[in-house]
């Protein structure tokens, strides 16, 4: 998992609420044996529909999505994620998240950002007023920002999350950051333990 300090970046105004993962990324794309490819299922059924939201040339690169309230629900799925980052999104602002599918970012290096209603939808409103418009999310801070629109809010994170991202962490890179204190348990265990 790469580290995260700022993300910078332009924004998609997603104006949907209780979007679940089989919207994310449909139950077909689960078959997949390897971990790559799912930005092609990234909300595929939508975009069907030429007016879809992502179908617009001018959130083409961006990096950043802004949700409505319980973004993630439904099944535990961490293609859902690694749709969503392969689709090239950095982190998801909204509301809420289901709490499987905001613990699925955290273990992958997506930032959840939970503000309130208005401030999403303040968000919304700078980016359909310039779609070029930049936002800021600062990882040390907990703070998001879209400085053109005067708008600055914190978001919560527990602090040993907020660490994981910091310094790019994986559940892997936690244990192994503790590989002094497992050498020294395993140097002074008996040997004749399995």
């Amino acid at each position: 998992m790469k580290a995260v300090q700022i993300i910078q970046g332009r924004g998609v105004p997603l104006k949907r609420s209780d979007v679940d993962t089989d919207q994310i990324i449909p139950a077909e794309w689960l078959k997949r044996v390897e971990r790559t490819g799912f930005e092609k299922g990234l909300f595929s059924t939508w975009r069907d529909d030429r007016n879809f939201v992502l179908n617009d040339e001018r959130y083409v690169g961006a990096s950043i999505l802004v949700a409505g309230p319980s973004f993630g629900v439904g099944s535990s799925r961490e293609h859902a994620v690694w749709a969503i980052q392969q689709g090239g999104f950095d982190a998801v602002i909204a509301p809420s998240f289901s709490d499987i599918f905001r613990n699925n970012c955290t273990k992958n290096g997506l930032v959840p950002v939970v503000v309130p209603e208005p401030v999403v939808q303040a968000i919304w409103a700078a980016i359909e007023a310039d779609h070029t418009v930049e936002i800021t999310i600062d990882m040390t801070r907990l703070t998001v920002e879209v400085p053109a629109a005067g708008i600055t809010a914190s978001f919560p994170m527990d602090p040993q999350t907020q660490h994981r991202f910091l310094e790019g962490l994986d559940d892997i890179g936690i244990t192994l950051s503790h590989a002094g204190a497992i050498d020294a348990y395993e140097a002074s265990r008996p040997a004749w333990l399995p």
